[in-house]
């Protein structure tokens, strides 16, 4: 396919570019505030920096996001995480509900990170250049996640019974929201047929025969049936307010701070 760049995109496929831009960026900021709850509470010191540093792996990940709409329209990255109330996001369900214990902690990374791994790897064929390259970076970052949820879930499941007890109950209250992640955004099928995009069905394919192997297989879980149906991303839970609210807090109260 020949290769896109921002002057050759129509109006359409910029918009429909911008909105998958910002529902990444969003999963990732919304994931990063989750994961940053556990500073100072993690179960052991090392887990609370590396728990910590995934975190800013992920906002990481968010500006590169906002930097590649940058580019298409303008907008300001700090404007679009600290100003937008929770209609404004389109965050999956899956990453706003709220931390719950270690076992839901280390479940919701490791399949969150494993789609974001597998989504990235597809994204470096993209014939949209900038994201090819913005793809690139992250992913290494993205897999190394994967490697650390999967050996904590593994260690959890094959541990004690409260763990496997914790690990199953986790996964009941997590899986009904995963489908979320692979559900496009308005306009997204013509940028995968221009190449623009990973085609999200093929994702989603390998990404439940990982999980399902590395959870069933190797750990023995229970993996409910995927619903066939999920709400739009427009559509939260109650818990995305207060976390934005707390976010946002200082942003809001000094909109005219700048960073020396």
């Amino acid at each position: 396919m020949t290769a896109a760049t921002e002057a050759t995109l129509t109006p359409a496929q910029t918009a429909a570019l911008i909105r998958r831009l910002t529902a990444l960026a969003d999963d990732e900021i919304v994931l990063a505030h989750r994961g940053g709850e556990w500073t100072g509470h993690a179960p052991i010191l090392e887990e609370d920096i590396a728990l910590a540093n995934m975190a800013q792996d992920e906002l990481g990940h968010a500006g590169l996001y906002l930097g590649l709409r940058a580019e298409l329209d303008g907008s300001d990255a700090d404007r679009l995480a600290f100003f937008r109330d929770a209609d404004g996001y389109t965050c999956a369900r899956f990453v706003e509900l709220p931390r719950g214990d270690w076992a839901l902690t280390m479940l919701r990374h490791f399949l969150y990170d494993t789609f974001e791994a597998l989504w990235l790897e597809a994204a470096t064929r993209s014939t949209y250049a900038p994201l090819a390259a913005v793809a690139a970076k992250a992913v290494r970052e993205e897999k190394f996640h994967v490697q650390h949820t999967a050996l904590w879930v593994e260690r959890l499941a094959l541990g004690t019974p409260e763990s496997l007890r914790r690990l199953q109950a986790a996964l009941a209250e997590l899986w009904p929201h995963v489908g979320q992640l692979f559900q496009p955004v308005d306009g997204e099928a013509e940028l995968t047929q221009a190449g623009l995009l990973p085609e999200l069905g093929a994702v989603q394919a390998r990404w439940q025969d990982l999980v399902t192997r590395h959870l069933h297989g190797k750990c023995g879980l229970t993996l409910p049936t995927l619903p066939t149906e999920q709400a739009p991303r427009t559509v939260h839970t109650s818990h995305l307010a207060p976390l934005l609210a707390e976010m946002q807090a200082v942003a809001r109260q000094h909109p005219d701070a700048e960073v020396w």
